[in-house]
């Protein structure tokens, strides 16, 4: 199984950013996303992307605007630049790789629409 590694996580005041990485060797083009959640909860699904340009991205409605995901191939990494960040944006930071069936505008969001996932980074958001 591949493994993914998150990495970026930390603590700011709202209005900062952070950069969320993950280490993803063998998933160029592939459909990756972030999600965030509680250790042990549901998972809430943040970005989704597919392709190798990342010419398909998906975004929830509580981050779009302000949340921007991309992928360098050559480097074999995902990102997740979060601006603007609010405290409601408190959680562990989860990458998702390798799809099962399907991936469009309803299945990105599910959870177990993904494979693999990584051990989660945590961003901790102080008002």
């Amino acid at each position: 199984q591949r493994q993914l590694v998150e990495s970026g996580g930390g603590s700011v005041q709202a209005g900062g950013s952070l950069r969320l990485s993950c280490a993803a060797s063998g998933y160029n083009g592939s459909c990756m996303g972030w999600f965030r959640g509680a250790p042990g909860k549901e998972r809430e699904a943040v970005a989704g992307i597919l392709g190798k340009s990342g010419a398909t991205v998906y975004y929830a409605d509580s981050v779009k605007g302000r949340f921007t995901i991309t992928r360098d191939n050559a480097k074999n990494t995902l990102f997740l630049q979060m601006d603007s960040l609010k405290p409601e944006d408190t959680a562990m930071y989860y990458c998702a790789a390798g799809c099962q069936g399907p991936y469009n505008y309803n299945t990105w969001y599910v959870s177990s629409t993904y494979i693999n996932w990584g051990q989660g980074t945590q961003v901790t958001i102080s008002s």
